[in-house]
């Protein structure tokens, strides 16, 4: 059985990779624990103190550390490794494999081998665009306007792209749409119906990541 530490963002992600992430892996003998982020109070941190908690969980004997933590969060304050370089790269997946490069070069030398550095493009919450049609089962007509959705869709090539500006980001959109909607509440309810087979299909930079997960 491996161990794989995810750090999680927030309270959201960290629902997600228990409830539909951990049963997924678990049937490639990995188990799964998913702590947050320390000292966030539900957000990003700088890199110095995520990279303490990374290499933390790395002195733990034979364990594998990710992350799942949202890109559009951090900050220039934040200093990750390669951030300003990274704002001369116009291809998105190229910068966040640059990114991504960058935070594991940071690790200690002799922890990097299992560390694998990942980087959500937008919000959690974006992965819940890979399906729309699961709202409306479980959302009445008069609690939801479909359309909304049905628009992002139409408007972004993939559910990751969905973002045009932080008044639109997925969570935006989804409490626009949806009357009294709770991501936290709702968020792994709705991705475990939706299934990682669906995320995985239409979703590319995060279905790079869960195979290199299945793979250690």
């Amino acid at each position: 059985m491996k161990r794989l530490i995810i750090v999680c963002e927030g309270p959201t992600e960290h629902e997600f990779c228990v409830n539909v992430l951990a049963p997924e892996l678990l049937k490639n003998n990995i188990y799964i624990e998913a702590p947050l982020v320390k000292k966030s109070n539900g957000g990003i941190v700088s890199w110095s103190s995520i990279k303490r908690q990374i290499e933390m969980h790395l002195h733990e004997k034979d364990a594998y550390v990710s992350l799942l933590v949202d890109y559009y969060g951090i900050k220039d304050s934040y200093a990750f490794p390669g951030w300003n370089e990274s704002k001369n790269i116009t291809s998105k997946k190229d910068k966040l494999q640059f990114l991504c490069d960058c935070m594991k070069a940071d690790i200690v030398e002799e922890l990097a081998s299992r560390f694998i550095p990942y980087l959500q493009i937008h919000e959690f919450e974006s992965l819940l665009f890979s399906d729309i049609d699961v709202f409306r089962s479980n959302f009445d007509d008069h609690e939801m306007d479909f359309s909304k959705l049905e628009s992002a869709i139409r408007e972004f090539s993939n559910p990751e792209d969905i973002n045009s500006n932080p008044n639109l980001a997925p969570s935006k959109r989804l409490i626009e749409a949806i009357s009294g909607y709770e991501k936290v509440v709702y968020g792994s309810c709705l991705a475990e119906e939706i299934g990682l087979e669906s995320i995985v299909e239409k979703c590319p930079l995060f279905s790079q990541w869960f195979f290199t997960l299945r793979s250690i």
